[in-house]
């Protein structure tokens, strides 16, 4: 706990022992420790989210990279670098095929 939740707590005791209202008292502190353990579980919870996400993010980067070197390891990949011009002109010609076959159906 830190310190301004141990004061919160130790001033909300000393009004329950004041207080002339023992049942509201009892729901008072109930609600408080509620929130806090509410408080705690979210901060783990939080936690748990950043770490996840940072693992993610690095199994992407690595995954991205294996995949951009199996790209530029395979014949097509070579094809494309050494050829841009044939490569542009296949890939309209593929996409012009496919349009007219979709539009048939």
């Amino acid at each position: 706990m830190t310190n301004q939740t141990q004061s919160a707590a130790k001033m909300a005791n000393e009004t329950t022992a004041k207080s002339e209202t023992p049942i509201a008292d009892k729901m008072t502190d109930a609600l408080h420790h509620s929130v806090d353990s509410l408080a705690k579980q979210a901060a783990k919870t939080e936690e748990k989210v950043r770490h996840s996400a940072n693992a993610s993010a690095e199994t992407l980067s690595e995954k991205q990279q294996q995949a951009q070197d199996y790209w530029n390891s395979s014949a097509v990949g070579k094809f494309t670098k050494e050829n841009p011009l044939a490569t542009a002109g296949i890939a309209f010609a593929a996409g012009m095929a496919l349009t007219a076959f979709l539009k048939r159906k």
